[in-house]
């Protein structure tokens, strides 16, 4: 048996990074797993009052940047035109089987006869050992073995790993499944359907049966001609939402990365075939731009163009960006997908409902005519079904991308072991508002100060502990600045503001914290 180069394995303490990560997200009130005191539920999560406000912040600045003020068009200078959109989660069962998702969107797994486990199949690495035996283990989990390899004799160096995906059936009866010491336990690959159902309605049967919408695109795609016809706009423009999807994800893993409930950022943009090739240039190039933007460093993001195997049938072109997670480390996984998704969409639902979703190019036949072109021509050219680029990538991924971009071990600080490093303007607090002490007065100013600051920026009053501990909480959850009111400032009216990265102070008179506060992004 043969198998390709090892991938690279993560290293060993990125499961204990990430372990740590999720344990401060749960202390300190970041992401809580969902129906906890009933044992939670597999693949659900719940946000805490600071993930929240960590979300919404992330959404905020994606929908300003995407409809709010959007880029501007490379050729003209002038914004680009981009729409919101808020559609429904659940539509007419119909638009599904048009999208292919009822018939095609779905994913490989394999059953252990042994253990009934089940696993998708491209989430499953093997490692063969020549002459040794085979063994199964989650993907980029070697370490799961390591008590079988142990016993068998053999390290995961001594032989190479292949994706399950990869390897050929006749292969599997000599596999010792992920959860049991037996080898041939693992069935053939069969197709699993990936979208949630649900009844609407009275009676619950098969006619009434309806879906949890497993992207937001379509949504998109059923109010393109709503929007074309009730806006003035034309092509090429764009439609933008953000709302929550649901897959039914057969291992969830990874916290938050890969769940059953989680949101998206979606656009769809709206332009001709001749075009396309430079829309999906330039909205490839503005979305790595975007993610940039929150902060993050470059050399954790990376650009990975899909291969032709990789491509859905409809698509010519795909590109994911790809982030650095410590599940991955020292490689990469996916964030977002640019697609060229051609005019397969509109044209689907064209079919299927009767609609006429093309669009007459009014722009394009006054210049085929100064050119001279034929009435048929003219007549054929200007009038199309628009081909669309689609961004597409996760609300509740991107939060996952910032809480480990921002998770950084401080064991040189007294009182806390992490520091959250969020870029000022997606912190969920801004600044922490201390008196030095509880007492001689300084309460009192430290609280109307913070009164006054809260109106603009989202703070925290604390006067409980040591001044010590107070930093350290503020750390831990990702606060920029602490404003710590002291004897001096009853006297001179001045404050000590502290730097979360750089625990380096500053006295700031008191009647410019809040222009200090706004000059530092928050």
């Amino acid at each position: 048996m043969t198998a390709p180069a090892q991938r690279p394995t993560p290293p060993a303490d990125a499961a204990r990074s990430m372990e740590a990560l999720v344990s401060l997200c749960k202390r300190r009130g970041f992401v809580f797993p969902a129906s906890e005191i009933y044992g939670g539920i597999n693949g659900f999560w719940d946000y805490g009052p600071l993930g929240t406000a960590l979300k919404n912040h992330v959404r905020d600045h994606w929908w300003h940047q995407t409809v709010e003020c959007p880029p501007l068009d490379p050729d003209s200078g002038e914004p680009l035109s981009v729409l919101g959109l808020d559609s429904a989660i659940i539509q007419n069962p119909k638009v599904w089987e048009a999208s292919g998702h009822v018939g095609g969107f779905s994913d490989p797994m394999v059953d252990c006869r042994e253990t009934n486990g089940r696993y998708r199949q491209d989430q499953v690495e093997v490692l063969f050992v020549e002459g040794r035996g085979a063994w199964a283990f989650p993907e980029n989990k070697p370490d799961a073995i390591a008590k079988k390899l142990r016993k068998a004799g053999v390290t995961i160096d001594d032989g190479e790993v292949k994706n399950l995906s990869q390897v050929d059936e006749s292969l599997y009866g000599t596999i010792v499944a992920p959860d049991t010491d037996k080898a041939g336990t693992l069935t053939p690959p069969r197709e699993f359907n990936l979208m949630l159902d649900t009844y609407p309605g009275v009676i619950r049967n098969e006619e009434n049966k309806a879906y949890l919408r497993p992207e937001t695109a379509q949504g998109i795609f059923l109010n393109y001609l709503n929007v074309l016809n009730t806006m003035r706009v034309k092509v090429p423009f764009g439609i933008a939402q953000i709302g929550k999807s649901f897959r039914n994800e057969v291992t969830p893993r990874n916290f938050i990365f890969r769940s059953r409930e989680f949101e998206q950022m979606e656009m769809e943009w709206f332009c001709s075939e001749e075009e396309a090739p430079k829309w999906y240039d330039f909205w490839k190039h503005e979305r790595m731009r975007w993610w940039e933007s929150l902060g993050i460093d470059q050399a954790n993001l990376r650009f990975r163009d899909h291969g032709s195997d990789e491509l859905a049938h409809y698509s010519s072109a795909c590109v994911d960006v790809e982030y650095r997670y410590p599940f991955t480390a020292p490689g990469f996984g996916e964030l977002e997908g640019v697609a060229h998704r051609g005019n397969f969409d509109l044209t689907a639902h064209t079919r299927a409902s009767n609609a006429k979703l093309d669009y007459f190019d009014q722009e394009l036949q006054l210049r085929l005519k100064a050119e001279g072109v034929g009435k048929d021509e003219i007549k054929e050219r200007s009038r199309y079904t628009p081909h669309v680029i689609e961004p597409a990538s996760g609300l509740t991924r991107a939060v996952l991308v910032l809480l480990c971009e921002a998770f950084t071990p401080s064991p040189e600080r007294s009182g806390s072991d992490y520091v959250m490093k969020f870029k000022p303007k997606f912190a969920p607090v801004k600044a922490g508002v201390f008196p030095l002490v509880n007492k001689d007065g300084m309460p009192e100013v430290a609280h109307k100060l913070y009164m006054e600051l809260r109106q603009r920026f989202a703070c925290e009053y604390d006067a409980k502990q040591t001044i010590g501990k107070r930093y350290a909480r503020m750390d831990e959850i990702g606060t920029p600045f602490c404003i710590a009111v002291d004897g001096d400032t009853l006297e001179n009216n001045v404050v000590t503001i502290r730097d979360r990265d750089t625990t380096q102070q500053e006295r700031v008179g008191i009647d410019r914290v809040a222009a200090f506060l706004a000059e530092k992004g928050c």
